[in-house]
């Protein structure tokens, strides 16, 4: 197992990229500036694919998408109206003046802060941890928040992702990455031709604001049934109102099992010559399919095509604060947040 780390310069004032590569060939680089993926490149039939959406700067994260690859925190997705209430208090975010919520934790979150980076390596796999200190109230949310984010890069082609984190107080906390993969390497080409696996009976039902709204809908019979592989096209060659509403995916996906026995979703290029499973114990997934029209960034020398990238954020499901069912993401002192995620690269 090999380990580089590339120089600040090269990737930004204060952000330093590291390259992390297997036995196999296998390549991930990720950066301190958001505790972020930059690139996953896959060695495929004598080619080498970056399988993720990325760019080559700090400064351009800054300038064109903060979430490309980041970790999302304190509380991924929309809290609705930016309030929420833990234990009779009641407490309120900063929210965006485009929609009146709080979009991924607020303004300068997890994903635009400068992590803490240590090293570990063992003959078989390789691992960063950042960690990242959130102090009492920032962006609003209650009690000072000790993060901590592995990611470990395996011989078996696994990128696994650790979660650890502990309050002083009782606050929110749901945590993600915001990864976009495009299993082709070419973002000109939408993933239209992929296809998808989803183990999940339900998915939660969206407003025109994306916000949830409580509802948990059956997939049978509608574009959202990934039960089986099915190509991309189904969710955008449809009237279905919930696909139109959001021109793609922009959904949670309530996992029917968690653990790592067995995949919860799988995304297969359109040549069938690569996969990604993923494993975790969350029990959703936000599934968001980079519906950008015309405003996609620039990506390594190439415009973006909407439909170009898609996320598989593992995470309680969005609207948790406000709807009972949904899973619980109040953290509190006494017991610790742990999770983790496995993508693997067959």
């Amino acid at each position: 197992m090999k380990i580089l780390e590339i120089s600040n310069q090269k990737f930004g004032e204060n952000a330093i990229l590291y390259s992390l590569t297997n036995d196999n060939g296998l390549t991930m680089k990720i950066s301190n500036l958001g505790a972020r993926i930059v690139e996953l490149i896959v060695p495929v039939k004598g080619e080498q694919r970056n399988i993720i959406l990325g760019f080559d700067s700090a400064e351009e994260y800054v300038a064109k998408d903060m979430y490309f690859g980041a970790t999302i925190g304190r509380v991924a997705g929309r809290i609705k109206h930016g309030s929420f209430s833990i234990d009779e208090h009641n407490y309120q975010l900063p929210i965006s003046p485009e929609n009146g919520h709080t979009l991924h934790g607020g303004s300068k979150s997890f994903e635009a802060r400068i992590w803490e980076a240590e090293i570990a390596e063992t003959s078989e796999q390789v691992s960063v941890v950042f960690s990242y200190l959130s102090p009492e109230g920032e962006n609003g949310f209650p009690g000072e928040l000790q993060a901590r984010v592995t990611y470990t890069l395996t011989n078996n082609n696994e990128w696994i992702l650790d979660y650890y984190a502990k309050t002083d107080q009782p606050t929110l906390y749901n945590p993600t990455n915001h990864v976009y993969f495009n299993l082709t390497g070419d973002m000109t080409q939408p993933v239209d031709q992929h296809s998808l696996f989803v183990d999940a009976d339900r998915f939660a039902v969206v407003a025109d604001d994306t916000t949830v709204t409580g509802e948990l809908r059956s997939v049978t019979g509608t574009p959202f049934d990934f039960r089986q592989p099915q190509s991309m096209k189904q969710v955008f060659q449809t009237a279905y109102e919930q696909n139109r509403l959001v021109d793609g995916l922009d959904h949670p996906f309530i996992l029917n099992q968690t653990g790592f026995d067995q995949a919860q979703a799988m995304i297969i290029a359109p040549q069938k010559d690569l996969t990604v499973e993923m494993y975790t114990d969350r029990p959703a997934v936000v599934i968001f399919t980079a519906q950008f029209g015309d405003n996609g960034p620039e990506v390594r020398g190439q415009k973006l095509v909407s439909h170009g990238g898609i996320t598989l954020e593992t995470q309680v499901s969005p609207g948790a604060v406000e709807f009972e069912g949904l899973g619980d993401i109040i953290l509190r002192p006494e017991t610790p947040y742990q999770s983790r995620t496995i993508f693997k690269i067959k």
